[in-house]
């Protein structure tokens, strides 16, 4: 019986929970699955192609076009990595709130798309850059002046809000096209995940090679010029499979229940709480949530953050006994279980902050390095200091099949543990690594400014006779940190964050990244200021010392993974938790009954 239902299930031509662009139930034979998925793949790779392009290769424009100091142009490509990230929160937020994911798309690849335009506008105009340094005073250039930057960080940030909103919805909506409930579509979901990271790969690669060689060599009017057209084709394309996709209806945005929950609180402040959480409003009151959301999980009542449970107070009317329903005068409890959990989280999202910090050095530092060593292959060919991070890209490439290959079986059998390495376990490799980076860019620094030296090049701006091939430690581990960190931040975000806040993960996930790059701006605009007569970072690297900025961030990493132990000992995984509880409320009812 329950086996005929099941099949029923599987093969009924219409989704219960999916539309159609007429708003119809989404027929499950025209609508979803790979043909609809392919369409939206290509999305994905041209922001990356687009923002990786861009982001990597924008410090040499800054000092070699712009004519601005090393540390204002690292700080230029951090701030614009670092709002990209951070209004995909932003981006988010609307499309589950207003817009849904396919409008959202929609609108932000057009915002993206102007921002290039308006970036390759401002390499066409000569009016909109600095005069060129002349051969007599190559040292003594003009720097650009307000209205240049202006121009230029106009587009810079309309390309950074419309990679919010294109990144905070592509994958999703791309989830979208395929039925968690049916055993094939499952499958093919997550082989779409797969290709999803395998097309974010192909558009970084391309972005590091291709894209950087054209902007090196034909022009930065060329390379932007080819991410705008990638943009609109691809817009173009994805617009053209609007009767293909499946719709879901909005699910209002976890940062209004984040916001409702403490309202909620604090009004009620004064308040005392009941003995029994029995006496809390929850959802089984409710009907399970029966306002047109999602069915919620109920949840167990924990002791921590209770002054959070206060929102669940009931408070009936004068005289009439009736519950308040406002969401902002009460939250269920289940609500407040919820962001519980994420409150939780934040203490191992806030020391992966760090990972992030090291990682944005690879866009700007070690690009400034690049171009002062020797690149050249044979006697033609010069290596564009940016495709350099092609090393970093193919150290996540071999990472990945590394592990699941040779590291997670052997974990499997020492750890015991199905998984491998656990998330935090993951994050935590990547952490190590990412202090063995900065070990390793100092120690190559210091070779650097031998080298220099030796050849009496310490006040020359001349290509020292160093393999840049030297720089690669660092790119090499940086990216293996990546490979663990990324995908061990991602599974810990997905698996640990309530049902239903599925964005509030992502949202967390990025935010690290985008924190990471604050983080960068901050500490170079202090070191900066404080090293000012001897800068550590100065305009020429040779006459600078950059081997202390890589010091520093190897000793704040080495602090910030002894803080991150402390933290993942101390959490405990929501499954387990979970576990614990029900074992507890079993054993509590048997002596009830005995």
């Amino acid at each position: 019986m329950n086996n005929n239902a099941f099949s029923q299930s599987q093969s009924k031509p219409t989704l219960p929970d999916a539309w159609d662009y007429k708003g119809r139930p989404a027929d499950r034979s025209k609508t979803g699955g790979w043909t609809a998925a392919a369409m939206i793949l290509g999305g994905e790779a041209v922001e990356r192609l687009t923002t990786l392009g861009i982001a990597v290769n924008l410090v040499t424009y800054m000092t070699g076009t712009m004519h601005l100091g090393n540390a204002t142009s690292a700080n230029t490509v951090t701030n614009f990595l670092g709002t990209s990230f951070m209004l995909c929160l932003l981006g988010g937020f609307i499309a589950d709130t207003f817009l849904g994911r396919y409008l959202t798309i929609v609108i932000f690849a057009a915002v993206q798309a102007t921002g290039v335009i308006i970036l390759t506008i401002s390499t066409i105009i000569p009016s909109l850059r600095p005069p060129r340094c002349t051969a007599a005073s190559p040292l003594n250039c003009t720097p650009a002046t307000e209205f240049q930057l202006t121009f230029l960080y106009i587009g810079l940030y309309t390309i950074a809000l419309g990679t919010g909103g294109l990144k905070s919805s592509v994958s999703g909506f791309g989830s979208d096209q395929f039925d968690e409930t049916n055993k094939e579509e499952r499958s093919q979901m997550t082989n779409f995940f797969n290709w999803f990271f395998f097309f974010i790969s192909i558009g970084s690669l391309a972005a590091v090679t291709v894209l950087v060689y054209v902007q090196d060599n034909l022009g930065r009017q060329w390379g932007y010029g080819v991410c705008a057209c990638s943009i609109v084709t691809t817009l173009i394309i994805f617009v053209s499979g609007t009767r293909k996709y499946r719709f879901k209806k909005l699910v209002g945005s976890p940062l209004t229940q984040f916001a409702t929950v403490f309202v909620a609180a604090w009004r009620k402040r004064h308040i005392d709480l009941p003995l029994d959480s029995s006496f809390l409003f929850d959802i089984d009151e409710v009907g399970d949530e029966g306002h047109g959301k999602m069915k919620k999980q109920k949840l167990p009542h924990s002791n921590q953050f209770r002054f959070l449970d206060k929102a669940a107070i009931k408070e009936p009317e004068k005289g009439g006994g009736i519950t308040l329903m406002n969401k902002w005068n009460i939250s269920t409890l289940t609500d407040v279980e919820e962001v519980k959990m994420v409150i939780r989280m934040l203490p191992i999202w806030a020391t992966n902050i760090m990972f992030w910090t090291v990682y944005a050095q690879m866009t700007t530092f070690s690009v400034s390095q690049a171009t002062t060593m020797e690149r050249r292959l044979g006697n033609s060919f010069q290596i564009p200091a940016a495709s350099l991070t092609v090393f970093f890209v193919g150290s996540i490439l071999i990472t990945i099949p590394v592990y699941d290959r040779l590291i997670a079986p052997i974990a499997r059998k020492l750890l015991k543990n199905p998984q491998g390495l656990t998330p935090l376990q993951r994050i935590g490799v990547g952490l190590v690594l990412s202090i063995l980076a900065m070990v390793a860019a100092a120690l190559i620094e210091l070779k650097r400014l031998c080298v220099a030296s030796l050849h009496g090049l310490m006040n020359s701006t001349a290509d020292l006779p160093l393999s840049v091939f030297w720089l690669i430690p660092q790119f090499f581990l940086v990216g293996a940190g990546e490979a663990f960190t990324y995908i061990g931040q991602l599974d810990f975000f997905l698996r640990e964050c309530p049902k239903g806040m599925k964005t509030m993960s992502t949202g967390l996930f990025l935010s690290t990244l985008s924190l990471g790059f604050f983080l960068s701006s901050f500490l170079v605009t202090i070191v900066h200021k404080i090293t000012g007569n001897k800068p550590w970072l100065a305009d020429n690297l040779n006459q600078g010392k950059l081997y202390n900025f890589y010091w520093l961030l190897a000793i704040l990493s080495a602090l910030n993974f002894g803080v991150y132990l402390v933290c993942a000992k101390w959490y405990v995984y929501k499954d387990k938790r979970l576990a614990e509880v029900g074992i507890e409320l079993e054993e509590s009812e048997m002596v009830c009954h005995a």
